[in-house]
Parts: structure tokens; sequence; C-alpha cells
């Protein structure tokens, strides 16, 4: 589910542009395991041309990365991805993917700052990949909801069963979604920006 890279910069293109109508900005990080399609969520949902810092895999991987299941992959994020989506006239997104290899894992520090929340891409196929994930956005205190990524032959689980799996709190939010179409990963994002406005309604806990 690989999603191709943006073109060479030759300055801003008009549809590059921040909008006139733009009042808010929020900064999203989109992380998860190796090979779970956070690269693809990103330049699938941006209005601009996305960046991405995908290389070719070599042999320096070999033993290190682990490609069960992602055998026919063949490149990887090794900085970061960024892109932009507009969710309303006032509110736009800024999106940055995180690399999902944990000898990458030491950049997330300068990702995550600054970031309002985030979307936890997991394949249903690998859940082992999203545990170490997951547990550092939790002790970061950073709030997210998680996406199930719908790969070819992915075993369809009910949401109890993956909120079970994962060890996820009830309240934090579960959906599924097709990293490839810009309407669901969209979805993806309203689900978040639903869930951070209710912590925000929420009343204090005593």
């Amino acid at each position: 589910m690989d999603f191709s890279g943006s073109d060479a910069v030759l300055g801003p293109a008009n549809e590059d542009l921040l909008p006139d109508s733009a009042t808010a900005a929020v900064k999203v990080v989109v992380v998860g395991g190796f090979g779970v399609g956070k690269t693809t969520l990103v330049g699938a949902v941006s209005e601009i041309r996305p960046l991405t810092t995908e290389e070719t895999m070599t042999q320096a991987g070999a033993g290190v990365d682990d490609l069960a299941g992602i055998e026919r992959k063949s490149e990887t994020t090794v900085a970061m991805d960024f892109g932009r989506i507009s969710i309303s006239d006032e509110l736009v997104l800024y999106l940055f993917g995180t690399p999902g290899q944990e000898r990458f894992w030491f950049l997330w520090n300068g990702l995550f700052e600054g970031a309002l929340g985030a979307v936890v891409l997991v394949d249903t196929r690998r859940l082992e990949v999203s545990f170490d994930v997951i547990g550092r956005l939790e002790d970061r205190g950073v709030p997210f909801v998680v996406a199930a990524n719908v790969f070819p032959g992915s075993p369809a689980h009910p949401d109890q069963e993956l909120r079970t799996a994962l060890d996820l709190p009830p309240e934090v939010p579960i959906v599924a979604c097709d990293a490839r179409i810009r309407e669901s990963g969209r979805d993806v994002l309203l689900a978040l920006m639903h869930y951070l406005y209710d912590l925000a309604e929420a009343p204090p806990a005593r």
C-alpha cells in the first residue's frame, strides 16, 4: 500500500498556499509500527504535495527490521512524512508521519513537540507491532485514536476484540479505514478532532 513520493520542489504551487480563510492550525502525528501504511495515509489525505523521506530498503536493515507479513515492502520512511488537510474553512491540520522502525524512534521527540493528538495506524494482521507505539503515547499523555487499516486479506475483528488485544481504555475511539482512500483518512482525522473536543469539554477529574 505505497504512495508515490512528492515531486521535486520548485517552489510553492497555488494549491500549496494556505487558504486565506484559515484561522486555526493543529499539529497531528500519524504513528504506527513498521509498514502499517502511515506514508500512504498522509499522502492520500494531503491537499498539498506531500513531503516524504522514503528510501529504498537495503541489506543494512536485514536482521534489524522485521519484515514478517510485509515481505514485498521495498521502501521505508527514515525521517518523517508531512502533509496538510483543511477540515473546514477555518481549521487546518498539519500531519506528521513518523518512521515505524524502532531504530528511528529517537526522531519522535521532535515530531511530537506541540502535537495536539495522534492517529495510531494498526495492521490487524500484525497487532504486536503496535504495542510499544501505544505505550509510548500513553507515557507521553498524548490523546490518540486507533485506525485499523484494511489490508487485502486482513482479518476483521469486532472493536471490543481490538480494544482488548491492544489494552485500550474504553474511551479511546477505534475506527476502520483504508489508508489509500482520501475520504477514509479524512474520517479518521475527524474522529480524532471529535475526540479531542470531547476531552476539552469534559469536566475536570476530582
